[in-house]
C-alpha cells in the first residue's frame, strides 16, 4: 500500500486553526469563485440539472459516491464563461438533482499539469481517502517551432474537499502503449475497482492507423499501474480520436462508451462533428478485448457529449454527461457569468440488444401538480389543453393514429412558446423519424438547430406490436429552464438540446397532419 497522508501540503491560518490547502493558484481560483458565483441568481440558472459555478464548464469528471453523497467533479475555468486552462470544479448532492457547490478540487499547478488538469475519475481507497486520476497536459515548443501536447495520467489524493497531488506523479506515461500509438493523444482515465479489490481504468487514445482505441490499465493498490490490452479499436470506422471512455458491465453484456471526434454519418445513427457512440458486446479478461455485438449513438440530439457513469448503492448504473457539443459552445458573449450544463442523470439498461436510458427515479419526487388530458382528437390543426403548459415539466405523450386506415402524416409538439417563439419535435410515421427544431427558438445564431432520429421500434418489434409505421409513439419531455430532453419509446433513443428562449415562454400546443389521438399527463417539477 502507498501512503499519501493529507497533510502533505501547503498549510495556512484561518480563525486561529490550521487548515490544508493546496497550491496558490487553487486558492485564488477557490476565492475567485466564491465571490463571483454570489452574483448569479437562481433563476438564472437551471432548477435540477447541475451547471458550473461560475465560469465555464465542459466534461464530467470523477462521478462517484464518497462518504454518503454523490461528487460529480468538472472540466472548469472560473475566469471566463470560454475555455481556459482546465481546473476540476466540484459539487455534492444527495438526490442527484440538487447540487451544492464545494470548492474546487485542482488547478494546473505542477510541472506535470501546468497547461491543463484534464479528465478522469475517482474511487475510495480501502482506508477510506478519495482517489482521483486525471489527465496532466504540458504543451512544449518544438525545434522547428512547432508545439507537442504531452498528456500523462496522474494521482491525487484527499478527503472529499481538499486534495493532494500525489509526489510520484504522473503514474502513466504510456510508454508501454502498441506500437505506434499516440504518446500525445491519451487522455481522459475512467477507474474502477474489481470485486477481488484490484483497480481498473480506461483510457482513449489514438491508434497507429490515425484512429481511436480504447487501452486499459491495471493496479494493486491505485498507484503503481500497468498497461493490460487494448479494448477496443476504431479501425477507422467512427471518427478519429476517442475521447472519455467508460466500460462497465450490465444486464449480462459488457458496455463501452465513448466520445468520438470528426465523426460522419451513418445514416441517421451518428452525425457529423464531435458525436456519441456505445459499443455493446462480450469482454474477454484473459485477452482483455470486448468482442462487439451492437454499435449505437447514445443521444440523437444536438447538445451532448462527454458521458461519465457510476453504479449507485442500489446497484443503478447512472449516466450523466456534459450538455452542449464544441460546434456551438464557443458563440455566447463574454459578459455571460457562466457557460456549461449537465444532463439530467439517467438510468441505463440493456434490452433488445440495444442501450436504454430513463430519467432517474428520483425525478418523481419532483412530480406536482398533475394534468391529464386522454383520447384527445388532433385533426388537421392546432390544439391547445387546458393546464398543459409550463418550463420546467415532465410531459409524457402517446401517440396513435386515430383512424388505423389511414396514418396521419405528420405531428408536432411545439414547446417553449409564446407569440414569436417556439420549440418543436415533430414526427412522420411514413419516415418513421422524429425530429427536433430550435430554430424559432429565439436564437440570432446560425447554428445546429435541427437534429433527426430514425425510430428503431425495439420494442415494437420484439412483441409484435404496432410500431411507429403505425403511427404509434411514446414520448416523455422533461423541460428545465434551458434545456429540453425528449425520451422516446421509453428511452430506447434520446434527443437533447440546449435552448435560451425567455422563460416566460410557456406555452405548449398538438399539431397535426391528419387526424391523431392523444393520451397527454403534465407534472410540474418543483
Amino acid at each position: 500500500m502507498v501512503n499519501v497522508p493529507l497533510t502533505h501540503c501547503t498549510k495556512y491560518k484561518k480563525n486561529g486553526e490550521e487548515e490544508n490547502m493546496n497550491s496558490q493558484m487553487l486558492r485564488e481560483a477557490r476565492g475567485y469563485e466564491e465571490i463571483y458565483a454570489k452574483q448569479i441568481p437562481e433563476e438564472a440558472r437551471p432548477a435540477f440539472h447541475l451547471s458550473t459555478r461560475v465560469g465555464w464548464m465542459n466534461d464530467p469528471n470523477g462521478f462517484c459516491y464518497y462518504q454518503g453523497k454523490y461528487h460529480l467533479f468538472y472540466q472548469y475555468y472560473p475566469y471566463d464563461s470560454h475555455w481556459g486552462p482546465m481546473h476540476w470544479g466540484h459539487a455534492v448532492s444527495s438526490d442527484l438533482l440538487h447540487w451544492e457547490y464545494l470548492p474546487a478540487a485542482l488547478a494546473p499547478d505542477e510541472l506535470y499539469d501546468r497547461d491543463g488538469v484534464y479528465s478522469g475519475g475517482a474511487g475510495v481507497l480501502p482506508d477510506g481517502r478519495h482517489l482521483l486520476i486525471y489527465t496532466g497536459r504540458v504543451l512544449q515548443n518544438r525545434a522547428d517551432g512547432g508545439i507537442d501536447e504531452i498528456q500523462k495520467q496522474c494521482l491525487a489524493v484527499g478527503d472529499g474537499v481538499d486534495y493532494v497531488k500525489y509526489e510520484n506523479n504522473p503514474v502513466i506515461d504510456g510508454s508501454d502503449l502498441p506500437e505506434g500509438s499516440s504518446r500525445t493523444h491519451f487522455r481522459d482515465p475512467k477507474l474502477w475497482q474489481e470485486a477481488d479489490g484490484t483497480w481498473r481504468c480506461v483510457m482513449g487514445n489514438l491508434a497507429a492507423d490515425g484512429t481511436g482505441q480504447i487501452v486499459q490499465y491495471e493496479s494493486k493498490e491505485g498507484f503503481r499501474w500497468n498497461f493490460k490490452s487494448v479494448i477496443a479499436k476504431n479501425n477507422g470506422r467512427f471518427g478519429v480520436m476517442w475521447e472519455c471512455p467508460d466500460f462497465f458491465e450490465l444486464d449480462g453484456k459488457h458496455v463501452l462508451l465513448t466520445s468520438p471526434q470528426d465523426m460522419l454519418p451513418d445514416g441517421f445513427e451518428y452525425h457529423n462533428g464531435n458525436g456519441t457512440l456505445c459499443l455493446i458486446g462480450t469482454y474477454d479478461d484473459k485477452t482483455g478485448e470486448l468482442t462487439e455485438e451492437h454499435n449505437q449513438a447514445i443521444d440523437y440530439g444536438i447538445d451532448f457529449y462527454a458521458t461519465q457513469t457510476i453504479l449507485t448503492p442500489d446497484g443503478r448504473r447512472v449516466m450523466i454527461a456534459w450538455m452542449q457539443n464544441w460546434d456551438t459552445c464557443n458563440l455566447h458573449t463574454r459578459v455571460q457569468p457562466w457557460f456549461g450544463q449537465m444532463t439530467l442523470p439517467r438510468e441505463l439498461s440493456v434490452k433488445n440488444g440495444r442501450l436504454y436510458q430513463q430519467p432517474v427515479r428520483e425525478l418523481l419526487e419532483l412530480r406536482e401538480n398533475a394534468v391529464t388530458c386522454e383520447d384527445v382528437l388532433v385533426k388537421d390543426g392546432t390544439v391547445t389543453l387546458e393546464g398543459i403548459r409550463g418550463r420546467r415539466i415532465d410531459l409524457e405523450l402517446e401517440l396513435s393514429a386515430a383512424d388505423p386506415e389511414d396514418i396521419y402524416k405528420k405531428f408536432a409538439l411545439h414547446f417553449a412558446q409564446n407569440k414569436t417563439c417556439y420549440t418543436a419535435v415533430s414526427f412522420r410515421p411514413y419516415e418513421e423519424i422524429v425530429k427536433i427544431d430550435r430554430k424559432f427558438s429565439g436564437s440570432r445564431r446560425a447554428i445546429i438547430h435541427q437534429r433527426r432520429c430514425l425510430i428503431c421500434d425495439a420494442q415494437a418489434k420484439a412483441d409484435g406490436t404496432p410500431g411507429a409505421k403505425q403511427g404509434h409513439l411514446k414520448l416523455r419531455l422533461i423541460l428545465d429552464r434551458f434545456s429540453a430532453e425528449v425520451f422516446l419509446n421509453d428511452g430506447e433513443q434520446v434527443m437533447t438540446m440546449t435552448l435560451y428562449t425567455d422563460h416566460d415562454a410557456d406555452g405548449i400546443s398538438f399539431v397535426a397532419d391528419g387526424a391523431v389521438r392523444l393520451n397527454v399527463t403534465k407534472y410540474d417539477l418543483r
